[in-house]
């Protein structure tokens, strides 16, 4: 996968989801467990889904920081795609805070400061594939992806889930064939729809990977279950999490709400990790990729909006 990339790849980037940061706070002295976890009923399937012990997450974003007092804890591993940092592996620090908000939603830790994550004992493999701008090479994307699908653990762990707050209007072969790739592996491919909704189910808004058939797109609602206007309308929208109003860990140790289909990902990518620890311990094997999908949107709850805009309904962990 190292020569021959088609020309979109060398002259297009993949971006940030467009998102709104509302506000930004220091740190908490007590557990917060923010508005969107429980929306989507998180704290109700602690108990059976051991909080997605040790289940790994791939988080592929502008990296994260490694020493926030809600995160340290929960990375495993890590990787840097970019050329920034002088292009150094090693260093997969966030210098932008949307990775570092995307982990927190996913797994921030239980340690009574600051808030909580929706598996709050997942762990996360950190995949800087977006540099300080927002951006990234299709290279970097589709390096990171192939690298999360043959990344081993120290105890030989794998990451079943990718999670993906980015997109670009292309659709790239190599990024669909690196995402078919993950999937065959029996790694669940979270994306977001994106942001270029404009509250009219009759536009078809698609950004790529999101819209490819094999990932899991991931529309938003608020936190009252409405639609959020910026939710992209397409036929593969297969559910909604809330994505404005989302409070999450972020750059400088501190949290900040953020708004967007990038904070909705994460709530389904760490859904996706209870799911898994709940259903591989009653079956007693580890399941397909089809598996976790069918166990996923089983999960869902409809709300009565078109499919283009809520595909299945919005993720809700009570039930079983």
């Amino acid at each position: 996968m190292s020569h021959n990339y088609s020309n979109e790849l060398n002259n297009n980037e993949v971006k940030l989801i467009p998102y709104e940061v509302l506000s930004i706070a220091a740190g908490f002295t007590f557990t917060e467990i923010p508005a969107g976890v429980k929306l989507v009923n998180a704290p109700t399937s602690w108990d059976k889904c051991e909080k997605g012990k040790d289940i790994v997450v791939a988080v592929l974003d502008t990296g994260c920081q490694t020493d926030h007092v809600d995160l340290k804890d929960r990375i495993i591993d890590g990787r840097n795609f970019t050329t920034d940092y002088n292009s150094d592996p090693n260093n997969f620090s966030d210098n932008v805070g949307h990775g570092t908000h995307v982990a927190g939603t996913i797994a921030a830790s239980e340690n009574n400061i600051g808030v909580l994550g929706v598996a709050p004992l997942a762990k996360l493999l950190i995949v800087k594939v977006l540099a300080g701008n927002g951006s990234g090479a299709y290279e970097w994307i589709i390096n990171g992806i192939n690298y999360a699908v043959n990344w081993r653990g120290p105890s030989g762990e794998k990451a079943r889930v990718i999670s993906m707050s980015l997109g670009g209007p292309q659709d790239v072969p190599e990024l669909h064939q690196a995402i078919k790739n993950a999937v065959n592996n029996d790694i669940l491919v979270v994306c977001a729809a994106g942001n270029g909704g404009d509250c009219s189910p009759q536009t078809e808004e698609l950004d790529y990977p999101g819209a490819y058939q094999e990932v899991v797109e991931v529309g938003a609602v608020d936190l009252n279950k409405k639609i959020a206007c910026f939710s992209n309308s397409n036929k593969n929208v297969d559910l909604v999490a809330p994505g404005d109003g989302i409070l999450s860990t972020y750059i400088g140790g501190g949290y900040a709400t953020l708004r967007g289909t990038s904070m909705a990902t994460p709530h389904v990518s760490g859904g996706s990790a209870l799911i898994i620890k709940h259903c591989e311990k009653e079956f007693e094997r580890p399941l397909s990729e089809n598996e976790i999908y069918a166990q996923l949107i089983k999960r869902t709850n409809a709300l009565g909006n078109p499919k283009c805009l809520e595909g299945n309904g919005l993720l809700d962990l009570a039930k079983d």
